[in-house]
């Protein structure tokens, strides 16, 4: 898969600059609106990095309204990423399916479908960990979750390409 060549500099420019000015601009507003919040139940996390729900647990003020737009702002980002995904993908599987070589089919759906193996872990983990009901909440639960979508998938290309280059080989 050349992006480069399919869809032009410009184009991977772009949606490139669009994907960093969206989370610069998501990260900056989420930053200002946590260092605003008063904290009334001490500083300390039963998590090993800061995640906004467990912040807004420690908070004093009826932070309602300010969970209500975290949760507006992530999930209109996150629902116009997830359609951009699916259009993607869709695009993919045609053009892998026009592939005339079974071989040159199989090749490239073993290259897609372990990245779709790990962006499924990735938003399936994220969306159950921050939109869960407070009832089934746990700290060993939520710490879980927050290692299988930050710490797994940034890990996952060593772990299915190296098994890909060895099969290649043989």
């Amino acid at each position: 898969l050349h992006y480069g060549t399919l869809l032009g500099s410009r184009a991977c420019a772009h949606m490139a600059a669009a994907a960093w000015a969206s989370a610069f601009l998501t990260a900056l507003l989420n930053t200002a609106n946590t260092f605003s919040l008063p904290l009334c139940h001490g500083n300390a996390l039963g998590q090993f990095f800061c995640e906004i729900p467990q912040i807004l647990k420690l908070s004093c003020s009826k932070s309602y309204l300010r969970e209500i737009g975290f949760i507006v702002v992530g999930a209109s980002l996150g629902f116009g990423c997830f359609l951009f995904l699916v259009f993607s993908y869709v695009q993919i599987f045609r053009a892998v399916l026009r592939i005339p070589s079974e071989q040159g089919r199989h090749k490239a759906f073993s290259t897609c479908l372990p990245h779709l193996a790990v962006v499924s872990l990735f938003v399936t983990t994220g969306t159950f960990s921050y939109l869960k009901p407070p009832s089934i909440s746990s700290p060993s639960l939520d710490l879980a979750l927050s290692v299988l979508y930050s710490v797994v998938p940034p890990m996952a290309p060593c772990a299915y390409t190296t098994p890909n280059a060895y099969l290649e080989s043989v």
